[in-house]
């Protein structure tokens, strides 16, 4: 993965090559002309910040070591867009939001700098993530979705098409879900669909699952903030996948409320088996975002 820093301190030869402190702060690269190979820059340059921080720090608390990353990631990603796009609005988990800033900007940086704290502050857990999304004019034009752990930056460009579903990959759909708080829907969906659950962290991998064939689907009806689903669901779309709310109606993003009650991901093929069966399940009330 490509690296970067919110450091100005210049190299210390007592750390080991690949501490991201030892590399410039994202303010003296070049700027980026292309929106989404910014977006991959710089989700792979939080990535790796993240993952210098979770090794300085291993051995915290969770709570602290999470603390940390999303600072961190928050500080590298900050520092890069206001290089990189001064003029860009930013709407981010950890960021304070001018929503009149926002609604009046015709570009908007959505990102999550750590989607899935609880993951990162495990050791040996892969399934966290950085998103990094462009919304402009109505609609998610660039993202990147970093899987640090992993190695892995999925863009929106270029964009292999990933239109059906896996050969091979056995009998029902495979629904990725949350493997601490699944939403109730979850239980009554899979047996309406025969499917098997595959549980797994953030919400960005699960999406990413779906993207790179591990899963089939990833429903979630328990409501998620714009951050949580922006860049995955931008990367998903280029890729050639559904994506929607759960009743087949728009995903809309840089809203006044940042709040998406709940949204499919899955192949076109099973798009309105999916939806069907959905509508025969009344989703809760209320869940805990995820």
């Amino acid at each position: 993965m490509s690296g970067g820093s919110t450091s100005c301190t210049p190299a210390d030869p007592a750390r080991p090559q690949n501490d991201p402190r030892n590399d410039p702060p994202p303010t003296d690269k070049p700027r980026i002309a292309h929106d989404s190979a910014l977006a991959a820059a710089l989700a792979a340059g939080a990535g790796h910040v993240l993952l210098g921080l979770r090794a300085e720090h291993a051995g915290s608390e969770p709570r602290d070591l999470a603390r940390i990353g999303d600072a961190g990631a928050q500080r590298y990603l900050a520092a890069a867009l206001r290089h990189h796009r001064p003029a860009d609005a930013l709407l981010s988990e950890e960021g304070t939001d001018d929503t009149g800033l926002r609604r009046d900007a015709s570009r908007v940086w959505i990102i999550d700098p750590l989607d899935g704290t609880r993951e990162f502050s495990e050791e040996g857990r892969s399934d966290w993530a950085v998103h990094v999304a462009l919304w402009e004019e109505g609609r998610l034009t660039a993202a990147a979705v970093a899987l640090p752990a992993r190695d892995t930056v999925l863009t929106t460009e270029p964009t292999p098409r990933t239109g059906r579903r896996a050969e091979g990959s056995g009998p029902g759909l495979r629904l990725a879900v949350s493997r601490s708080r699944p939403p109730a829907l979850i239980t009554p969906l899979a047996r309406l669909l025969d499917a098997r659950l595959v549980p797994m962290g953030s919400a960005g991998v699960k999406i990413a699952a779906v993207i790179e064939g591990t899963a089939d689907a990833y429903v979630h009806a328990g409501g998620q903030y714009e951050w949580d689903s922006a860049a995955p669901v931008a990367v998903a779309v280029a890729r050639g996948l559904h994506a929607s709310r759960i009743d087949g109606s728009p995903l809309r993003y840089n809203q006044a409320r940042p709040w998406l009650p709940d949204l499919v991901v899955c192949h076109p093929e099973d798009r309105d088996r999916i939806l069907a069966a959905l509508a025969d399940v009344t989703p809760p009330a209320t869940e805990t975002p995820s």
